[in-house]
């Protein structure tokens, strides 16, 4: 189980000599998902323009499980999420919309910065609240097989 972010139809410029979705563009839709967990943390762009703090993606680990191809469309689900004072940890995960099968998965660590300093800085309080409350009410949602950065944190 997982919780719904976003769904992206496949495009032609988005597509390789192979015939499917070149890999560029996994990554690129799993941004686009993330930029709508990100902004439910008030964390995301507003974040960076209003108060001059954003996340950095300082690691990534992506499988392609199974392709895509064009004209078709896919659903991003985040399928974990859990922070430390100055880390965001998750994993997103795409399936085919019609088929239902996983064709991707990324996991990613982030960093919050402040902008004008240009340095890690520590979550306020409220943004750390609105990140508990989303995991207490979807944590049962959530799968932590496979994770190659569960212990990264540090809390």
């Amino acid at each position: 189980m997982s919780t719904f972010l976003n769904t992206e139809k496949i495009i032609k410029e988005w597509t390789d000599y192979n015939g499917h979705m070149n890999v560029a563009f996994y990554i690129h839709i799993f941004d686009t998902a993330a930029e709508v967990m990100l902004n439910k943390f008030n964390i995301g762009g507003d974040s960076a323009k209003k108060d001059k703090k954003s996340t950095f993606v300082v690691e990534t680990h992506t499988t392609y499980d199974q392709e895509v191809k064009l004209g078709e469309e896919v659903e991003v689900h985040l399928s974990y999420l859990d922070h430390d004072r100055k880390r965001i940890h998750y994993r997103v995960s795409m399936f085919h919309k019609e088929k239902k099968y996983l064709a991707a998965t990324t996991e990613v660590i982030s960093l919050y910065i402040d902008l004008n300093q240009r340095k890690v800085s520590e979550f306020e309080p409220e943004k750390i609240n609105i990140i508990d409350d989303f995991i207490e009410a979807n944590s049962s949602k959530f799968n932590t097989e496979k994770l190659v950065f569960l212990n990264k944190l540090k809390k």
